[in-house]
Protein backbone atom coordinates (compact mmCIF):
# COMPACT_ATOMS: atom_id res chain seq x y z
CA UNK A 1 0.00 0.00 0.00
CA UNK A 2 1.93 3.24 -1.15
CA UNK A 3 1.02 6.72 0.72
CA UNK A 4 1.27 10.62 -0.14
CA UNK A 5 4.66 11.86 1.14
CA UNK A 6 4.73 15.18 1.64
CA UNK A 7 8.14 16.96 0.18
CA UNK A 8 8.67 19.99 3.03
CA UNK A 9 10.59 23.47 1.01
CA UNK A 10 13.76 22.28 2.84
CA UNK A 11 13.74 18.93 1.17
CA UNK A 12 12.92 20.36 -2.43
CA UNK A 13 15.56 22.77 -1.71
CA UNK A 14 18.12 20.53 -0.65
CA UNK A 15 17.25 18.62 -4.00
CA UNK A 16 17.59 21.86 -6.35
CA UNK A 17 20.69 23.41 -4.78
CA UNK A 18 21.53 26.00 -1.90
CA UNK A 19 20.22 28.63 -4.82
CA UNK A 20 17.09 27.24 -4.86
CA UNK A 21 16.86 26.31 -0.86
CA UNK A 22 17.25 29.80 -0.62
CA UNK A 23 14.50 31.38 -2.71
CA UNK A 24 12.88 29.09 -1.32
CA UNK A 25 13.15 30.00 2.31
CA UNK A 26 12.70 33.51 1.50
CA UNK A 27 9.25 32.82 -0.05
CA UNK A 28 7.92 31.18 3.16
CA UNK A 29 9.62 33.91 5.47
CA UNK A 30 7.52 36.55 3.08
CA UNK A 31 4.37 34.45 3.81
CA UNK A 32 4.93 34.83 7.49
CA UNK A 33 5.92 38.27 7.24
CA UNK A 34 2.67 38.69 5.39
CA UNK A 35 0.61 36.65 8.11
CA UNK A 36 2.19 37.95 11.14
CA UNK A 37 3.69 40.85 10.65
CA UNK A 38 7.64 41.93 11.61
CA UNK A 39 7.19 40.00 15.29
CA UNK A 40 6.25 36.77 13.05
CA UNK A 41 9.51 36.49 11.39
CA UNK A 42 11.39 34.72 13.47
CA UNK A 43 14.17 32.02 12.88
CA UNK A 44 12.85 29.13 14.64
CA UNK A 45 9.34 30.50 13.21
CA UNK A 46 10.58 30.06 9.77
CA UNK A 47 12.72 26.65 10.94
CA UNK A 48 9.49 25.55 11.81
CA UNK A 49 7.39 26.82 9.06
CA UNK A 50 10.35 25.43 6.39
CA UNK A 51 10.84 21.95 7.92
CA UNK A 52 14.69 22.53 8.02
CA UNK A 53 17.04 23.25 11.17
CA UNK A 54 17.53 26.99 12.81
CA UNK A 55 21.54 25.56 12.26
CA UNK A 56 20.50 25.33 8.26
CA UNK A 57 19.14 28.75 8.56
CA UNK A 58 21.97 30.67 10.37
CA UNK A 59 24.45 29.33 7.59
CA UNK A 60 22.02 30.70 4.73
CA UNK A 61 21.16 33.91 6.36
CA UNK A 62 23.27 34.66 9.67
CA UNK A 63 20.12 35.82 11.64
CA UNK A 64 16.81 37.78 11.45
CA UNK A 65 18.19 41.07 9.39
CA UNK A 66 19.90 38.97 6.75
CA UNK A 67 16.26 37.31 6.08
CA UNK A 68 14.80 40.86 5.43
CA UNK A 69 18.01 42.41 3.50
CA UNK A 70 17.64 38.86 0.98
CA UNK A 71 13.75 40.20 1.17
CA UNK A 72 14.84 43.35 0.25
CA UNK A 73 17.20 42.46 -2.84
CA UNK A 74 15.53 39.49 -3.82
CA UNK A 75 12.07 41.55 -4.41
CA UNK A 76 14.25 44.20 -6.56
CA UNK A 77 15.83 41.27 -8.70
CA UNK A 78 12.33 40.18 -9.44
CA UNK A 79 11.05 43.36 -10.00
CA UNK A 80 14.15 43.69 -12.87
CA UNK A 81 13.87 40.39 -14.30
CA UNK A 82 9.79 41.54 -14.55
CA UNK A 83 11.24 44.77 -16.49
CA UNK A 84 13.23 43.02 -18.85
CA UNK A 85 10.73 40.93 -20.34
CA UNK A 86 9.07 43.38 -21.50
CA UNK A 87 10.52 43.88 -25.30
CA UNK A 88 11.35 47.42 -26.54
CA UNK A 89 10.38 46.82 -30.12
CA UNK A 90 7.54 49.27 -30.48
CA UNK A 91 7.26 52.69 -29.68
CA UNK A 92 8.86 54.47 -26.93
CA UNK A 93 6.20 55.31 -25.28
CA UNK A 94 4.15 52.23 -25.88
CA UNK A 95 7.71 50.73 -24.00
CA UNK A 96 7.42 52.92 -21.08
CA UNK A 97 3.52 52.54 -20.85
CA UNK A 98 4.25 48.34 -20.80
CA UNK A 99 6.88 48.46 -18.23
CA UNK A 100 4.73 51.02 -16.07
CA UNK A 101 2.22 47.38 -16.47
CA UNK A 102 4.75 45.27 -15.92
CA UNK A 103 5.50 47.37 -12.60
CA UNK A 104 1.87 46.57 -11.94
CA UNK A 105 1.94 43.40 -12.23
CA UNK A 106 5.15 42.54 -10.66
CA UNK A 107 3.11 44.34 -7.08
CA UNK A 108 0.42 42.63 -7.47
CA UNK A 109 2.12 39.79 -7.92
CA UNK A 110 4.49 39.79 -5.02
CA UNK A 111 2.83 41.78 -2.18
CA UNK A 112 4.95 40.96 0.54
CA UNK A 113 8.22 41.34 -1.43
CA UNK A 114 6.61 45.08 -2.64
CA UNK A 115 5.88 45.74 1.22
CA UNK A 116 9.32 44.98 2.37
CA UNK A 117 11.17 47.01 -0.84
CA UNK A 118 8.57 50.13 -0.25
CA UNK A 119 6.44 49.84 3.28
CA UNK A 120 9.28 49.48 5.65
CA UNK A 121 6.82 46.11 6.71
CA UNK A 122 9.81 45.18 8.94
CA UNK A 123 10.45 48.51 10.91
CA UNK A 124 13.77 47.74 12.20
CA UNK A 125 15.25 47.20 8.85
CA UNK A 126 17.41 49.88 7.13
CA UNK A 127 18.76 49.03 4.10
CA UNK A 128 22.77 49.84 3.44
CA UNK A 129 23.48 51.60 0.51
CA UNK A 130 24.56 48.73 -1.47
CA UNK A 131 20.84 47.30 -0.73
CA UNK A 132 19.64 50.32 -2.44
CA UNK A 133 21.94 49.54 -5.21
CA UNK A 134 19.38 46.77 -6.62
CA UNK A 135 16.84 49.37 -5.79
CA UNK A 136 18.67 51.22 -8.46
CA UNK A 137 18.90 48.56 -10.83
CA UNK A 138 15.11 48.77 -11.53
CA UNK A 139 15.21 52.57 -11.92
CA UNK A 140 18.04 51.92 -14.76
CA UNK A 141 15.57 50.05 -16.71
CA UNK A 142 12.68 53.03 -16.44
CA UNK A 143 15.54 55.41 -17.16
CA UNK A 144 16.89 54.21 -20.30
CA UNK A 145 13.39 53.59 -21.58
CA UNK A 146 13.25 57.52 -20.65
CA UNK A 147 16.24 58.21 -22.17
CA UNK A 148 15.36 56.49 -25.50
CA UNK A 149 11.99 58.37 -25.74
CA UNK A 150 14.16 61.53 -25.34
CA UNK A 151 16.19 60.68 -28.27
CA UNK A 152 13.54 59.52 -30.63
CA UNK A 153 11.77 62.74 -29.85
CA UNK A 154 8.96 61.68 -28.33
CA UNK A 155 9.38 62.65 -24.34
CA UNK A 156 10.90 65.93 -23.81
CA UNK A 157 11.39 67.62 -20.47
CA UNK A 158 14.23 68.15 -18.12
CA UNK A 159 16.72 66.01 -18.05
CA UNK A 160 15.92 61.92 -18.07
CA UNK A 161 16.23 60.55 -14.29
CA UNK A 162 13.75 63.83 -12.98
CA UNK A 163 11.37 62.51 -16.11
CA UNK A 164 11.76 58.45 -14.99
CA UNK A 165 10.63 59.56 -11.05
CA UNK A 166 7.98 61.69 -11.81
CA UNK A 167 6.66 58.27 -14.12
CA UNK A 168 7.91 55.70 -11.09
CA UNK A 169 6.08 57.83 -8.77
CA UNK A 170 2.97 57.77 -10.42
CA UNK A 171 2.67 53.98 -10.92
CA UNK A 172 3.81 53.69 -7.30
CA UNK A 173 1.30 55.76 -5.54
CA UNK A 174 -1.79 54.69 -8.50
CA UNK A 175 -0.32 50.72 -7.19
CA UNK A 176 -0.06 51.79 -3.24
CA UNK A 177 -3.89 52.63 -3.65
CA UNK A 178 -4.70 49.47 -5.21
CA UNK A 179 -2.99 47.23 -2.57
CA UNK A 180 -4.43 48.73 0.28
CA UNK A 181 -7.44 48.43 -1.33
CA UNK A 182 -9.08 52.08 -2.06
CA UNK A 183 -9.25 51.83 -6.10
CA UNK A 184 -11.57 48.23 -6.14
CA UNK A 185 -12.90 48.27 -9.50
CA UNK A 186 -11.41 50.90 -11.06
CA UNK A 187 -8.07 50.30 -10.24
CA UNK A 188 -6.93 49.40 -14.05
CA UNK A 189 -8.75 53.20 -15.35
CA UNK A 190 -6.71 54.71 -12.48
CA UNK A 191 -3.36 53.14 -12.75
CA UNK A 192 -3.61 54.14 -17.13
CA UNK A 193 -5.05 57.87 -17.09
CA UNK A 194 -2.44 58.37 -14.52
CA UNK A 195 0.68 56.88 -16.58
CA UNK A 196 -1.08 58.62 -19.52
CA UNK A 197 -1.23 61.75 -17.76
CA UNK A 198 2.11 61.72 -16.19
CA UNK A 199 3.93 60.87 -19.42
CA UNK A 200 1.78 63.64 -21.38
CA UNK A 201 3.29 66.26 -19.71
CA UNK A 202 6.85 65.59 -21.19
CA UNK A 203 5.15 64.82 -24.91
CA UNK A 204 6.62 67.66 -26.73
CA UNK A 205 3.97 69.65 -28.74
CA UNK A 206 3.23 68.88 -32.16
CA UNK A 207 3.18 72.18 -33.92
Amino acid sequence: MSGTTTISPYQRGRAEGDQALRSGLLDVAGDLLASGGSAALTMRGLAEESGCSTAVLYRLFDGKHRIVQALYREGFERLCRRLETVEPDRDALEHLAALASAYRRYALDEPTYYAVMFTRAVPEFEPSEEDLEYARRSLQILLDAVSDAQRTGRLGGPDAQHVAHVLWAAAHGAVSLELAGHLHDDADAVFTDLIVAAASRFVPPTH
